[in-house]
């Protein structure tokens, strides 16, 4: 698989399962591009959603994408600690245009004292049905929240500090 390069800006695009894009993310300064993972890092970067609506994002966060989890973490740093939301997403695809996935709806916010709640039941249930998401998805994505949970709940990959500290200080090396 292709993956874009230590150093380069991307755009990130979440899109839904009937191929709508949902959301995209301006810039992304890669600060790790592999066939496994991309590692990127923003702040204050501009945000569109599906309906045109554009925000900036208020923290600066390291985000994490796999080429095979069906997950993508974003660590937002705030004053008051580390807080995580991680999506339930296809695998991330590099298409040279931007690092793109598929929102499964289904979320874990974390909050800095390793508490977390899932979100979302509800819209993923509706998405479910409108979208017709095929049973092997379901069954994927149950199972990708149960290796979420383990591995919040004993601080492997992004969720031990000392990863986000470590990507976080290569990220501001960048300037951003």
């Amino acid at each position: 698989m292709d993956y874009p390069q230590t150093g380069a800006i991307i755009q990130i695009h979440s899109y839904k399962h009937d191929g709508h894009i949902h959301r995209a993310w301006n810039e992304t300064v890669v600060l790790k591009g592999s066939e496994e993972e991309i590692i990127g890092g923003n702040d204050r970067t501009l945000v569109t959603e599906a309906d045109g609506r554009t925000w900036v994002t208020r923290e600066p966060a390291i985000c994490f994408f796999y080429e095979k989890h069906w997950f993508n973490i974003i660590a937002m740093i705030r004053s008051e600690g580390v807080y995580y939301y991680c999506n339930m997403s296809s695998p991330y695809v590099w298409d040279g245009e931007a690092l793109k996935y598929i929102d499964y709806d289904l979320d874990i916010k974390v909050f800095p004292n390793g508490q977390y709640d899932i979100l979302d039941h509800d819209e993923y249930e509706r998405h479910r049905e409108q979208m017709n998401y095929p049973d092997i998805i379901d069954e994927i994505l149950k199972n990708n929240i149960q290796k979420l949970v383990q591995w919040i709940r004993e601080k492997k990959g992004p969720f031990a500090p000392e990863v986000v500290e470590h990507w976080y200080k290569k990220f501001i090396m960048y300037g951003k």
